[in-house]
């Protein structure tokens, strides 16, 4: 008869292959466990939560947003360009308003008598700046006039503003609500310093009266120099191919994450319409001049105390180099320096005092050139300024002081 017993080798065999095969398991449980088990104790170290992330936020898009009437499978047949464009739009579109300047008109009705009524005079684009009521918009589209209505988004009422403070040279206004809708949506402002050329931008505004219009483009260049209303040029300008139009001034130009980055403002065109050259104000200037506009009326920048020269007037005189100096304040620090003016002797004739040619070395040779010099300083600042007096070149120490449009 046959035995049914294992033989002992066979045993021993089969059991090693077990702890073989135990200790394979465990290897691999304790390789592949943070990732296949999430603790919840830990989630900024769990590399399961930190590799799900952004997977997460890439999804986001899935859902329709708030405001959008699609169905879900149509909206998961739009691109993720076409999802970006909409839920901005969305988002920041009841932010948006158009903006109409009110002017009085004498209607005559007899030899004797005239009737004042109120007419639409222009119009343009601003954005909500706060829930407070307030509204930013450009200068140019503004300066005009005292009284304004504004529109918003899918509201058929209009609400009368009026002026609250300007800043011709940075070309800003803001206005506020005398009366409010039941819902204000305030922009959400970002920062320009850290802009790329090549990202996307999406401008909203009302151009030729069309309300609410979006048009799409890049960032074309940083940091341009254009001249404003004001006179001088507004430094750091945000250049755009994005469509902007008459009526689309004031309006907001926003990032791909519908945050406000700038404000359009004007466009180089020879037919007066959209070239794919267009300028914003950077929001980093706005962010900076509305609240002051807002708690003072007019803006508060640092200057010397001193008028100066026209610069063709310079020209005239043969001078090329420098600013001159016309005259100079008697409380400004600039006098206590020893800065001086034109001077007038006693036959009439008229005497040049100081040129300017430079603050903290930076060459001056325009009134653009000194304003924008002394725009990225703060009152109370104290400059080295380089002048000529007597052909001799001189540095004087002059402490900036709060001027005001």
């Amino acid at each position: 008869m046959k035995s049914n017993t294992i033989p002992k080798e066979n045993i021993v065999s089969r059991s090693l292959i077990t702890v073989i095969l135990t200790l394979l398991f465990a290897i691999a449980v304790a390789k592949f466990a943070p990732t296949l088990l999430p603790s919840n104790k830990n989630p900024e170290n769990n590399q399961y939560a930190l590799a799900m992330a952004p997977n997460n936020s890439s999804n986001s898009s899935d859902a329709v947003p708030s405001g959008v009437s699609i169905d879900k499978a149509r909206w998961d047949s739009l691109l993720d360009d076409e999802k970006n464009t909409i839920t901005v739009y969305a988002h920041a579109g009841p932010s948006v308003v158009n903006v109409t300047s009110i002017a009085n008109m004498a209607i005559r009705k007899s030899l004797w008598e005239a009737e004042i009524i109120e007419v639409p005079q222009g119009a343009g684009s601003g954005f909500v700046w706060n829930s407070d009521g307030y509204i930013v918009t450009n200068f140019h589209v503004v300066a005009s006039s005292e009284k304004f209505l504004i529109s918003f988004n899918k509201d058929k009422k209009q609400y009368a503003a009026v002026k609250v403070g300007v800043s011709p040279r940075k070309d800003i206004a803001v206005l506020k609500l005398e009366e409010r809708p039941a819902t204000l949506v305030p922009i959400n402002a970002s920062t320009s310093k850290n802009l790329l050329v090549g990202q996307k931008v999406i401008a909203i505004g009302n151009p030729f009266g069309l309300d609410h219009t979006m048009t799409t483009g890049i960032v074309s260049a940083l940091e341009r120099k254009i001249e404003g209303i004001g006179g001088v040029k507004i430094d750091g300008m945000i250049q755009t191919d994005a469509s902007i139009n008459p009526g689309n001034s004031g309006g907001p130009l926003l990032d791909s994450q519908g945050r406000l980055i700038g404000m359009n403002t004007m466009i180089f065109s020879r037919s007066g319409t959209s070239a794919g050259v267009g300028f914003a104000v950077p929001v980093d200037t706005i962010n900076n001049v509305v609240p002051q506009l807002i708690k003072h009326g007019k803006e508060t920048r640092p200057g010397l105390g001193i008028s100066l020269v026209p610069d063709y007037y310079k020209e005239r005189l043969g001078i090329a180099k420098g600013i001159i100096v016309s005259s100079v304040s008697k409380s400004s620090s600039a006098t206590k320096a020893g800065l001086k003016g034109i001077t007038i002797d006693r036959y009439g004739e008229p005497h040049i005092g100081d040129i300017i040619t430079a603050v903290n070395n930076e060459a001056v040779n325009s009134i653009d050139d000194i304003y924008l010099a002394l725009d990225k300083l703060k009152v109370g600042d104290t400059v080295e300024v380089t002048i000529l007096r007597d052909h001799k070149e001189l540095k004087l120490k002059i402490k900036l002081i709060a001027l005001t449009d």
